[in-house]
This record gives C-alpha cells, structure tokens and sequence, in this order.
C-alpha cells in the first residue's frame, strides 16, 4: 500500500479514490517519512483504504501519525459518515468504549511534592485497584448501574464525588445523550458491576507529572498551568463492560450484514445503517458505555483527591483541567465542500481538537480552543495542546490520542526485561508502581512510537498548538 502514496504536502499524504477498487473517498495520511516506516511492517494503511469503502463515507478518511494496526479501522484512525444513512461502524469505535485522558492539576510545584512523592504513588496505587479484571469498592446495584449508564459523571457528582465544577470541563460535561441501559446486556454490565474506579491494565496508567515547559502562556493561563507545576493524568475507559458491548453489537451486525447489502473487504468493519434499528441499538449502548467510562474516571479522580488531601491538605485541591475521549463516534456539525452536514464521526484512537469559539467547548477556555491532551509513555513525556480552526477544516476537528505502539507487547518483552526497565525508569528519577514486571515491561517506552515526532506532526500541519509538555515523576500501572 506504501507505494500508493502521494504527497500532497508536507506532513500529508494520499491515497486517491481509484487507486484501490471500492474506494469512496480518499485516504489521507498525516505522517513523516520516518514514521511511515513505523506502520509499513503492519495493516495499518490498508485499514485505513478499507475504511475508505464504507457506505456513506464522506470527504475523506484520515489516519494520524500515531497510526497501528487494530480491530478493523486502524487504531489512529478518523471516519465521517453522513446521517441518517450512513453507517456506524463498532470497529471504529473500538473495544474500549471512551477510553480518555483526564488531567487534574495542583497548586504546588514539584518541590513542594517531591519530599512525599513515593508516599502519594504509594497510596494512590493501593487506593485505586490495577490490573485485568481487578474490581473495585463500589458494587453497583441493578438499578445503580442503570443510573451509571444513564448519567455518567453527573451521577458521581450526584452521590457526592466530585462537583459541578468537575463537570464543566469534561467533554460533553461527562454524560453522552441518548443512552439506554436497556440496549446493555445482562453480561455486559455484570462485567462492569464491580469496575467502577478501577485502572485496567495494558497501556492505562495513573501518573504524575511536572509542567516541564510552556510555549502559549494565553493558553497555559485559561487551562490553569504554569511552570513546574504538578499535575495528574488518568488514562482509563469502560473496562469489560465497554469491550462487552462491543462484542455484542459486532455479532449482532455481522448476522446482519446479508440484509443491509453490504459488501466489506474486512469482516472487522461490521457496520449498520445509523438509522436502522441494529445502529440505533448500538449507538445507544455506545452512549451507555461512554457514560460508564467518565463515571470510572470520576471515581478515580475522587480517590485521587482523597490521597492527596491526606499529604498536602484540602488548602491544596486537585482542580480538573479536562477529559477527552478517544474511542467514540459523535453525532456532529461540519461544513464540506462549503456545504453544513450532519456527520457522525468515529474517532478511533484519535481525540477531538474543536478550535476557538466553538460552542462544544468548555466556556471556559472557548477564547483558546479546547485542551488536547496527548500522553506519550512513562519514560518520556506527555502533551497539552489546543484546538485550532485549521483542524475544524481539515481533519474534523481531531488529532492524536498518544504516541501510538510501534512494536507488539510480545516483542517488547523480548527486548527488555521488567527488572531492567524498572531500574531504567528509577534512574531517570520515576517512582514506578506496577505488581507485575509482565505488565510493565509489555508498555516500555520502546514499545512506542516518538512522542516528539507524533506531537511535531499535527502542530507543524496545523492541527493543533502545543501548550505544554509535561515529564513523569510517578507512575502507577495495572499488571
């Protein structure tokens, strides 16, 4: 597939409608040299040309410099599809439904935090459960979890953890309209019963980092951040519920594909009409799963405040920053070829960047653009951006979610070893809390692609603004 690119400028490239039969629309790439190399050795970009052909598909299908291989979009990967006919897609959502990124952040500087760092890393990783699987203390009853399902972050403010102000800056306030806890499964939320605030495993992660370095002071002031500053970044999504949902929903339209007329190159694209009652269905559980997720991350933050409190004081409070998702489709606005459409757009591994002005971003920081944040691995560096206008054109308004694996989690622990990697991480001055040295070492920085190049690439094209970056002081990770 490599050998059909064009470049149509720097940092972007095509493949043109035609130059794989079945395409609708043609695939862009936003990528370097380097990093395309990264992708070559998988299915990434024929993914991505497969996306091309789904029905309803409109303008173009984009894949960000983080791009890898995944579950039938490639993970990286951005598809639109014009409503009320066109398809929704489980695939391009993904298995773990709103999996995102919250950022909270503190009024004291890392000096002021580094004589108890251990001790918080400590107390946050007993007080959060990691790890496959792990449940957590809440045991949700059956009319609970409906709520949960319902009302997401709203209905941990609602039981007193967290507050309105929490709300505001989390996309779309925490709660996806539409959900029904009905369109669930019985298995599906008996995986969750016992999931709520608890971290998962893999590439999700609880970590502290320092404001090592700021490049738009505007910015940096609306978002509350400024030099040195000490920040939390918690990266979770909906858990076995969520990969539950989306099993089921991918059975379900694969059954019922024969009655749609469609013909897919990649069974993995099992799709819907967004109008048809198969993707009402989903859409509707996909909210509920959504829901659950910001729920989960409300539960974390409220635990993590806790811990904190306990070591530095309630005069010291952990304020929210934001909450994106990356695995999400949302009904949206957007001008195409000088035309207002209503889209829905499936974000795979990719985060929304809406740009100034726009109302779906907190009030709070619409004279700047929504926060992107953009964690990268935990030996390297995380990133805090803005939206931007040009993104709004370009790309729907989205960029990254991360820095994107380059390297299987099998072959990475074939490279290094979990002691080893613990130590490598000590010496950089990283406390590291993880039971299992499997579950560390599948996630080593090496695993991944350069953080520096991927945030380079949608900065640079225009997509987004670097606001800050940050460096990890503390991590903490399921086995």
């Amino acid at each position: 597939m490599k050998d059909l690119l064009k470049q149509l400028k720097p940092y972007l490239y095509e493949i043109p409608v035609g130059a794989v039969p079945g395409m609708r629309v043609p695939a862009r790439l936003y990528i370097t040299e380097r990093l395309l190399e990264e992708v070559s050795s998988d299915r990434s970009i024929e993914q991505l040309v497969n996306t091309s052909m789904l029905p309803g598909v409109v303008e173009h299908v984009l894949a960000m410099p983080d791009m890898h291989e995944g579950y039938g979009f490639p993970i990286g990967g951005v598809a639109a599809t014009e409503l009320p006919h066109g398809i929704i897609s489980p695939g391009g959502v993904g298995y773990d439904i709103n999996c995102g990124v919250r950022m909270l952040a503190s009024d004291l500087t890392f000096s002021n935090v580094r004589p108890r760092l251990e001790d918080l890393a400590g107390q946050m990783q007993r007080a959060i459960p990691s790890g496959t699987g792990r449940g957590g203390r809440i045991k949700l009853s059956e009319s609970d979890m409906d709520d949960v399902l319902r009302e997401g972050a709203a209905w941990c403010v609602r039981k007193g953890m967290g507050t309105e102000a929490d709300l505001d800056h989390l996309e779309e306030r925490g709660t996806y309209p539409g959900a029904d806890p009905n369109l669930v499964s019985p298995h599906a939320k008996k995986r969750g019963r016992d999931q709520l605030g608890t971290l998962g495993s893999g590439n999700h992660f609880l970590e502290v980092q320092r404001v090592e370095s700021i490049y738009d002071e505007a910015a940096a002031k609306a978002f509350g951040l400024f030099d040195g500053q000490v920040v939390i970044s918690i990266h979770c999504g909906s858990r076995g519920l969520g990969h539950q949902i989306c099993t089921d929903y991918v059975r379900l339209m694969l059954a019922k594909l024969p009655d749609y007329g469609f013909t897919l190159p990649d069974r993995e694209l099992a799709c819907a009409p967004a109008d048809s009652d198969e993707g009402k269905r989903y859409l509707t559980a996909m909210a509920a799963a959504a829901n659950f997720a910001w729920a989960n991350r409300q539960v974390i933050e409220h635990h993590v405040r806790i811990e904190w409190e306990l070591l530095f004081g309630k005069d010291h409070p952990l304020k929210t920053v934001y909450d994106v998702c990356h695995n999400i489709a949302k009904k949206e606005t957007h001008v195409i070829h000088g035309e207002t459409k209503q889209l829905l757009v499936h974000r795979k591994g990719a985060t929304r960047a809406f740009g100034p002005g726009h109302p779906d971003v907190s009030a709070d920081y619409r004279d700047v653009g929504q926060p992107v944040l953009i964690p990268g691995t935990m030996g390297t560096a995380s990133y805090v951006l803005r939206g931007t206008d040009e993104a709004m054109k370009r790309t729907f308004g989205t960029v990254c979610h991360g820095a994107g694996r380059r390297m299987s989690r099998h072959a990475a622990k074939k490279i290094v070893s979990g002691p080893e990697l613990r130590t490598q991480l000590e010496d950089q001055g990283i406390v590291v809390k993880c039971f299992s040295d499997t579950g560390l070492v599948e996630e080593a920085p090496l695993a991944y692609k350069d953080i520096e190049s991927v945030v380079d690439v949608v900065e640079q094209a225009g997509l987004s603004k670097k606001v800050a970056r940050l460096r990890p002081v503390a991590v903490v990770k399921g086995e």
